[in-house]
């Protein structure tokens, strides 16, 4: 790209989301800025690909590249790189300071932009579900939510923060109201894990790229927005109630992960997600983290209980469990709900990791922390059809599945699938009702 003389040259790291919004609403009509590049981590495909001009904008005819993180270095030296502009979230406070660092050393300034400057404004409501880490359970916590709302008579839209893994221009603006909406958009076993079981809870589901635009579309049919947050990232809509979970099965996460630290001072409320399954111990040392950091919100415990579908006997039988790939890979867990359903009822838990297709393999060389379970990876068509051979090839009687989306009709399996669920459930009184309510200024409402 040739220098355009007067403009800052900036370079955004992102994952295929933040990024993307931030250059939307701050860079992408300001004559003044020259973004060159995206970089790409966390999500495999993205680099190698370009922001397309359709969604760039008249001042970037051919797009913008991205490239991978990897040749940060390079690229701040190579294309004179005057500013570097983080956009990605879920990651330990040191690793951002020794990316800045790395950034500092080639000569450029590091940023961090805030809410004010990368949040928009809706015409109507606006409850947001934000946490401090991957995996806290915040869709289960947005489904209960949307039954208590359906329930009061509200029209609510679901605004799913981004994961475009496609075609980003077809990907601009997504409604997703039916499963033959996810088949027509190609979506992802990633993607397929957020908005499947909003679908099946009658929820409408709105994500993509340009939020502006996917915003006014959602507010245009629904008295309410539900915005249902990713990994620990502070939402793309300013919040009128912003409820964050934190996770006592993670003690000290709430301070120790950007951006969550901050999503966590910025809340309403907080909820002790968890609550069942963590110690007293552990309830009261997170408690007692958020009253630090937070002494303004409200705190309420949840739970999550756990039931497997059906009435197949698992106890004693060799089981293979699969979770929610984002919660057991960047989420930091060993295990997930499938591992305690499994081990709860009594199963012969295999150890995948012998029976892994190279894809799946690299991805426990990638996340060492993993443990007997087989995380449901699919961002690429090559991806899904490791994880098939990586199931059908495990000499096990059956597979708990714990992702939220239904893996024995996506997938072609030689063993039969009992799939584990989990969802939110009220420890205390008047717990995330009332607040919601209260929130709502409703008296009565039928719950």
């Amino acid at each position: 790209m040739t220098r355009q003389p007067n403009r800052t040259r900036l370079l955004i790291l992102g994952a295929g989301g933040r990024d993307f919004h931030n250059f939307n609403l701050v860079y992408r009509d300001d004559p003044g800025c020259e973004v060159v590049a995206f970089t790409a981590a966390q999500i495999p495909g993205i680099a190698g690909r370009r922001y397309p001009p359709e969604l760039a904008g008249p001042l970037y005819p051919k797009g913008i590249p991205i490239f991978d993180q990897a040749d940060l270095d390079a690229l701040c030296r190579q294309h004179a790189i005057d500013q570097v502009v983080f956009a990605y979230s879920d990651v330990p406070h040191a690793a951002v300071m020794h990316l800045a660092s790395q950034v500092l050393a080639t000569g450029a300034d590091f940023l961090l932009l805030g809410p004010e400057r990368t949040q928009l404004r809706a015409n109507v409501p606006v409850i947001a579900v934000s946490a401090v880490r991957t995996g806290c359970g915040k869709s289960q916590t947005a489904r209960y939510l949307s039954r208590l709302l359906r329930a009061a008579g509200f029209r609510i839209a679901v605004i799913r923060h981004p994961m475009p893994y496609g075609d980003l221009a077809r990907q601009a603006v997504q409604r997703f109201a039916s499963r033959a909406d996810l088949d027509a958009a190609a979506c992802t076993i990633e993607e397929r894990e957020e908005y499947e079981p909003h679908l099946a809870a009658g929820n409408v589901v709105f994500a993509g790229v340009d939020y502006a635009r996917i915003v006014a579309q959602a507010q245009a049919e629904a008295d309410l927005i539900l915005w249902d947050g990713g990994n620990n990232d502070f939402p793309f809509v300013q919040p009128d109630l912003h409820i964050v979970l934190v996770d006592p099965l993670r003690p000290g996460h709430e301070s120790a992960y950007h951006p969550g630290e901050a999503v966590l001072r910025m809340a309403d409320v907080v909820v002790v997600a968890k609550s069942d399954a963590a110690t007293v111990d552990d309830v009261a040392r997170v408690t007692a983290a958020v009253r630090a950091l937070n002494p303004q919100a409200a705190i309420v415990r949840a739970a999550s209980p756990v039931r497997l579908d059906g009435d197949m006997a698992i106890s004693g039988r060799r089981v293979l469990v699969v979770e929610d790939g984002p919660t057991v890979t960047h989420g930091d867990m060993p295990w997930g709900a499938g591992f305690v359903a499994a081990t709860a009822a009594g199963a012969q838990i295999i150890d995948p990791r012998p029976f892994a297709a190279p894809l799946l393999a690299a991805a426990y060389a990638q996340y060492p922390h993993l443990g007997a379970v087989l995380p449901a990876l699919g961002y690429s068509p090559e991806q899904l059809e490791a994880l098939q051979q990586s199931i059908n090839a495990a000499p096990v009687d059956l597979v708990v599945a714990a992702t939220p989306i239904d893996l024995g009709a996506l997938l072609s399996l030689n063993k039969p699938v009992v799939r584990a669920r989990y969802e939110f459930a009220e420890m205390d009184e008047p717990g995330l009702a009332g607040i919601v309510k209260d929130f709502l200024g409703h008296t009565t409402w039928a719950l």
